[in-house]
C-alpha cells in the first residue's frame, strides 16, 4: 500500500504545499537518492504522484487523482469505528445501571 509508509505520507504532504525535485525531497527525509526514487515510483504506481523530466533535474507532483479514493475509505473506517464506540458506550452505562440498581452490596 502507497500510504503505508510514514516517509510516503510525508512525501505527499510534502507536495500538497508545492512541487519538488527528487533530490530536494531526499534531502527533506535525509535519505539516498534511491531510496527516495523507490518511494516515489511506488507513489507513482498508485497514482498519487506525477513526474516530470527536464534535463537532469525530475520535478514531482501530486498526481491527477489526488487522495479522493483514500480519504473516502478512511472516513467509512472512521464511521465503522465510531458505531462500535456508541455501542460499547451503551453496554457500558447499561451496566453502571444495572450496577446501582442492585446496589453496593452487589458490586
Amino acid at each position: 500500500m502507497a500510504l503505508s509508509d510514514a516517509t510516503r505520507r510525508g512525501i505527499l504532504e510534502r507536495l500538497g504545499r508545492a512541487e519538488s525535485s527528487v533530490s530536494a525531497l531526499a534531502g527533506a527525509f535525509d535519505m539516498t537518492l534511491t531510496g527516495m526514487k523507490k518511494h516515489i515510483g511506488v507513489l507513482e504506481q498508485a497514482g498519487l504522484v506525477t513526474t516530470d523530466k527536464v534535463g537532469r533535474v525530475r520535478t514531482c507532483r501530486l498526481g491527477g487523482r489526488g487522495l479522493m479514493a483514500e480519504a473516502a475509505w478512511i472516513e467509512g473506517l472512521q464511521q465503522l469505528w465510531e458505531a462500535r464506540f456508541d455501542a460499547l458506550d451503551e453496554i457500558v452505562e447499561d451496566l453502571k445501571r444495572k450496577e446501582q440498581s442492585d446496589g453496593p452490596e452487589h458490586a
